[in-house]
């Protein structure tokens, strides 16, 4: 292990300022501040502890989202993918990328593994409140604090929808945002829908949180209510737009009455996980004129995934000790299986599904200090990105088989790294 990331076995520091914490979620007057509702809502949201990961393996991150992005922008790659997409994922909306992609590692071993890719990937706000709440407690932190780039991280992620907006309508002022999801104050992250409408009111943007059920398709205009919506900051996980409840979104999308990002055409391209089979095969990836480099990246850092088949399901179960079974457009790990926690009757729906199974890589260990007594928590590590540039990176500790933001001690983690030059670190995110 290297030396810096034994301190995840070592170091029981308590980086986590919680007053700066509170005091970052007090801005929004007319709720009286979020703190109460993240207590009541999301108890296990913020860690106390930072995740440590070498700067090494930040860059590895980094590199390998560049390979992944400049294979998706292959005609070969986008031809094979969405051929076997919906229809409305062949929809290009004026060449908008799609905002908020992550890229979640399991870092185990000597290589950061890449084990999923999503579209309007949650907590980017919350973990950068996290990240700007954390103290110097001892001279071991001291020497990997570095808060170059956090300052203006809000910055980074508003210039990305103004950079979407920009693809679609040019030079016209973007004036108005819909936040948009299924019952927005029931939904877990809903704190966030609220830190970003403030972040797009002080920049002059005006900003609501929304459902789909209160849109209108009026004259070439997508309408909440009396106000024209510009553009849709998407987090439906409804991909394809399929239920009828966003039949007017969808319709204003193919219409060009709304910027929507992220898109149908994002999650196809970069977050169905059929694409991680095509990533990690090596004669996928010389047929559609990959370059040896960049393959090279991709195979060393995606764990082998192939499409389950069932005529593969006597191989399969045999192997599955050695697998994880995903829905290969599922997120948040729903109906998602480790091979060797299976029944035959889970069993019998992967193969009647639609399914990935990839080759099992564990995830980090964080040992803290939970009731004063040690305890080893998984982690991930999440690089949020765009247009193949990571701009910021963190953590989530929990237990179990997938991160869950039930752990006491667990969720969101910062991560702490060897301090470098900025000048040296270009790629690698913003990150303590």
């Amino acid at each position: 292990m290297a030396p810096l990331e034994s301190l995840n076995r070592d170091c029981f520091c308590i980086t986590l300022d919680a007053e700066e914490l509170k005091r970052q979620f007090e801005t929004d007057v007319e709720t009286g501040g979020l703190s109460p509702l993240i207590a009541e809502q999301c108890p296990h949201l913020f860690a106390t502890t930072p995740v440590f990961i070498a700067r090494h393996h930040l860059q590895s991150m980094a590199e390998l989202v560049r390979a992944v992005e400049e294979v998706i922008a292959l005609p070969a790659f986008r031809e094979r993918v969405l051929a076997r997409a919906r229809d409305v994922a062949r929809f290009d909306a004026g060449g908008v990328k799609g905002a908020f992609l992550s890229f979640d590692f399991h870092l185990a071993g000597a290589q950061p593994m890449l084990i999923e890719i999503n579209t309007n990937a949650g907590g980017a706000l919350l973990s950068a409140a996290l990240a700007k709440a954390q103290r110097v407690c001892c001279p071991a932190i001291a020497r990997m604090a570095d808060p170059v780039g956090l300052g203006a991280l809000d910055q980074t992620f508003l210039a990305m929808f103004l950079a979407e907006w920009r693809l679609a309508r040019g030079e016209k002022r973007l004036q108005r945002v819909a936040i948009l999801d299924e019952n927005p104050q029931g939904q877990y992250l809903y704190p966030e829908f609220v830190l970003f409408q403030q972040l797009f009111r002080r920049s002059g943007i005006d900003a609501v949180i929304t459902d789909p059920s209160s849109l209108r398709l009026h004259d070439g205009v997508l309408w909440q209510g009396d106000l024209a919506i510009d553009l849709v900051y998407n987090r439906l996980t409804d991909f394809m737009l399929e239920a009828p409840a966003h039949a007017v979104l969808r319709d204003a999308y193919l219409n060009y009455a709304v910027v929507l990002t992220p898109h149908p055409r994002a999650h196809a391209l970069y977050a169905n996980k059929r694409n991680l089979a095509l990533l990690s095969d090596p004669e996928g990836l010389r047929s559609m004129g990959v370059p040896n480099d960049t393959a090279r990246i991709l195979l060393n850092g995606i764990p082998k995934t192939e499409i389950v088949d069932p005529a593969d399901a006597e191989r399969l179960w045999t192997e599955r000790r050695k697998l994880f079974f995903k829905p290969a457009s599922g997120f948040g790990s729903k109906a998602a299986y480790r091979g060797d926690k299976l029944t035959k009757r889970v069993w019998g729906e992967i193969l009647a599904g639609d399914y990935v199974a990839q080759a099992l890589v564990p995830p980090g260990e964080r040992l803290i200090l939970e009731a004063s007594a040690p305890q080893s928590l998984k982690f991930d590590v999440r690089n949020y990105a765009y247009a193949g540039q990571v701009q910021f990176v963190t953590s989530r500790l929990y237990q179990g088989q997938t991160t869950n933001f039930r752990t006491p001690g667990g969720g969101f983690a910062p991560v702490f790294t060897n301090v470098v030059s900025a000048s040296a670190d270009q790629g690698a995110g913003s990150q303590q």
